[in-house]
């Protein structure tokens, strides 16, 4: 390889580090699966963490300034945020009555004028109402479930789909909702094996503890959401960001923070360990010494500071407040009050905290032995690509060892060429973007140089952004597997790649659809007026939509994504999770195509054939038959704004559900695979290795003709 590029730890584009490409995908509730909103015991005293009134006129002002639509702050956008801002608190219209609704319905014009002024009062007063009504309804929850008999052979439907319904008018309506309700969340616990009266507990228990925390609800969180239901009624990706939210931002960025390396959720009011993080502090005590093994399912019902700091009960906490008290600097002690598997005594662990590599984010990549039908020998280098990472804050300071995508998978690529890897499949299918900066340098890996993006600002100037570093780091055949899930900066890569004729794109029909550009804009270095303090206020930051990017052949990807090249059935592409399914977004254009070297003129045939060879395979298989089946039961299913109520009819579908359910969890979240493995060998993991074999056979068969 003569022309492989030498020097890619020094790639970088200056100009575009505050340039962030981030997808915010649509969340899916399959049938009935909706957040558990259960009341809350009142009103809490609470501090105000941050100037709100400062912040809110300085998000107005940022908007009318920078986002790309050029669009007032008027009343649209205060009816939008209204909306936005009840859905969130009361999505399926449980707990809000008609007459909450008719009495905040006076804000609906005006929160336009409110923000402007800084005046955040609505946020409270819907806040303190939802507090006050939750109330209510959980003394409605425990009254129901000690008292009422539910009849399960009954015909009856609760309504899963809030825009269908209605916000109750009378307490006895809301009473049948909630008995309605609660009948589905018996059932549902049945269905797992739980007897009636397990099932009764544990919904109480639920509900209570969801109200405590819902309580907890601080000043910076409530001032999130609430300025969010404004920015995002612009375009679904421009949101305000508090201090803590843009803290855990950077660190999924940098791919590192300091803690105990441990994955922790919200179960029941319990604080429980998902996973723990290979090589992290948790990982290496429990290696050290078995008694103090902290494992996935374990509790964790109390947290210290130091070595004797008091223990602080965290049963009932929100998981962020937990999360914070053990997350600390390198080199301190947090001791953990455990109950393991949830059961037993409290044992109490102390943890020396470090710093953690979040390796499950970062680029890995595995060498496959293939061997096609004629017994050909073949080594595929497979390369997982979660993000588009890059630490910020070390790339601003100029720091030379900067974690960054682009270098891993040079990395990963340089080794691939030492070791003979005659093809390379890039998974971008969990990839939902990241740094435009890192999809630029990335795709540069794969092509000489040239246009790799053309990005248009709000006044409409359009100026293409080039991989400037001549040479490659792979010349050889390269596939790009992509899902509905791959975003933003996937979709540059994907669109890049595809347009130079350099490989094919393999996977769901067409990508997500996001082909706008974000930056962060922090309040803090914003109220400066662009200085770069060492130690800014910390007010959070604006993450504003402010351009839109192109291909270099002139299309761009918003709404309508990448098409793959050769498609192949997949669950994720008949979910609603594109761009188009989300609220507001920006709408689809072109702008004119660039000049940039094709690399296989003759793309066309090859794809043709290699669509018949794959379709042959798909049609033969069973596995792929029973995907197809379960897409038909989702599509079945999908549509449905109701779930049954008759314990017959809803066992009946119970299992067909679940069984779709754990393949969608599969999908979005990997916790429960082997850290060591970087891809599931599965029929889809075969036909793509199948795809790619008949990709470099093509290839060298075209080279052939061409010589001839």
């Amino acid at each position: 390889m003569a022309n492989v590029r030498r020097n890619w730890t020094s790639l970088r584009h200056p100009a575009l580090f505050l340039l962030m490409v981030v997808a915010i995908f649509a969340t899916l509730v399959a049938a009935a699966l909706v957040p558990n909103h259960a009341p809350a015991q009142g009103p809490v005293e609470q501090k105000r963490h941050l100037p709100e009134r400062h912040i809110s006129r300085m998000v107005s002002q940022l908007l009318l300034r920078d986002h790309l639509s050029n669009a007032a702050l008027d009343d649209t956008i205060s009816q939008r945020a209204f909306d936005k801002f009840l859905k969130f608190w009361d999505p399926l219209k449980l707990y809000f009555t008609q007459q909450d609704v008719a009495e905040f319905s006076q804000n609906r014009n005006l929160l336009d004028d409110q923000v402007r002024s800084g005046n955040t009062e609505f946020a409270h007063k819907v806040y303190d109402r939802f507090i006050q009504r939750t109330l209510q309804r959980v003394q409605t929850v425990d009254k129901l479930l000690a008292d009422h008999k539910f009849d399960f052979d009954k015909d009856e439907v609760f309504v899963t789909d809030g825009d269908k319904a209605t916000y109750p008018a009378s307490d006895a309506e809301a009473t049948d909702r909630w008995r309605k309700r609660l009948k589905y969340d018996l059932l549902t616990q049945m269905a797992d094996g739980k007897t009636l009266e397990e099932a009764k507990e544990r919904i109480r228990k639920r509900y209570n503890s969801y109200a405590r925390r819902i309580a907890q609800t601080s000043e910076d969180e409530l001032l999130e959401i609430f300025l969010t239901s404004v920015t995002s009624s612009y375009d679904p990706h421009t949101t305000y960001m508090s201090p803590g939210t843009l803290e855990n931002f950077n660190i999924q960025m940098r791919l590192n923070l300091e803690g105990i390396g441990a994955a922790l959720m919200s179960e029941d009011g319990y604080c429980k360990v998902s996973k723990i993080i290979p090589g992290g502090a948790a990982d290496k005590l429990g290696k050290k010494n078995p008694d103090q093994k902290l494992e996935p399912e374990d509790f964790i019902v109390s947290v210290g500071q130091g070595s004797d700091g008091e223990m602080v009960d965290v049963v009932d906490m929100k998981l962020n407040d937990v999360v914070d008290m053990i997350r600390g600097k390198a080199n301190t002690i947090v001791r953990l009050g455990v109950k393991k598997k949830g059961k037993g005594e409290t044992k109490i662990f102390s943890i020396t905290r470090a710093k953690v590599a979040l390796t499950d984010s970062e680029a890995r990549g595995e060498i496959i032995d293939a061997a096609d039908t004629n017994g050909r020998k073949m080594k595929i280098g497979w390369i997982d690509l979660p993000s588009f990472y890059l630490d910020m804050e070390a790339a601003r300071a100029g720091n030379p060892n900067v974690k960054r995508s682009t270098i891993d998978v040079a990395r990963l690529l340089d080794n691939f060429n030492r070791n003979g890897v005659e093809a390379v499949v890039l998974d971008l299918r969990r990839n939902g973007g990241g740094s435009l900066t890192e999809a630029i340098d990335l795709t540069g890996l794969f092509i000489d140089e040239g246009p790799v993006v053309q990005v248009k600002d709000s006044d409409n100037n359009v100026h293409a952004y080039k991989d400037v570093n001549p040479g490659l780091m792979w010349e050889g055949p390269l596939v790009v597997l992509t899902s509905k899930m791959s975003a933003s900066a996937s979709e540059i890569l994907a669109g890049a790649i595809q347009d130079y004729g350099r490989g094919i794109v393999v996977g769901d029909v067409q990508t997500h659809g996001k082909g706008t550009v974000q930056t962060l804009l922090d309040l803090g270095r914003e109220e400066l007026m662009g200085a770069n303090p060492v130690n800014p206020p910390s007010l959070g930051a604006l993450k504003i939509t402010l351009q839109k990017f192109y291909r270099p052949s002139g299309k761009s990807t918003q709404l309508k994504g990448v098409e793959a090249d050769v498609p192949l059935p997949a669950l994720t592409a008949n979910m609603d999770i594109s761009e188009s399914d989300l609220d507001y977004p920006v709408p689809f254009d072109t702008v004119q195509t660039t000049r940039f070297p094709k690399a296989n003129a003759n793309a066309a045939p090859l794809v043709a054939e290699l669509n018949k060879l794959s379709e042959q395979r798909v049609k033969s298989s069973d596995d792929f038959a029973k995907l197809n089946k379960m897409i038909e039961t989702y599509l079945e299913q999908k549509d449905k704004k109701q779930v049954d109520l008759n314990k017959q009819k809803f066992m009946a579908e119970y299992e067909a559900l679940s069984e779709r359910d754990k393949e969608i969890e599969s999908l979005v979240n990997d916790a429960d695979k082997d850290p060591n493995q970087v891809v599931d060998r599965d029929y889809y993991f075969d036909e793509v290795i199948k795809i790619t074999e008949d990709y470099v056979h093509l290839l060298e068969q075209q080279k052939v003709a061409a010589s001839n």
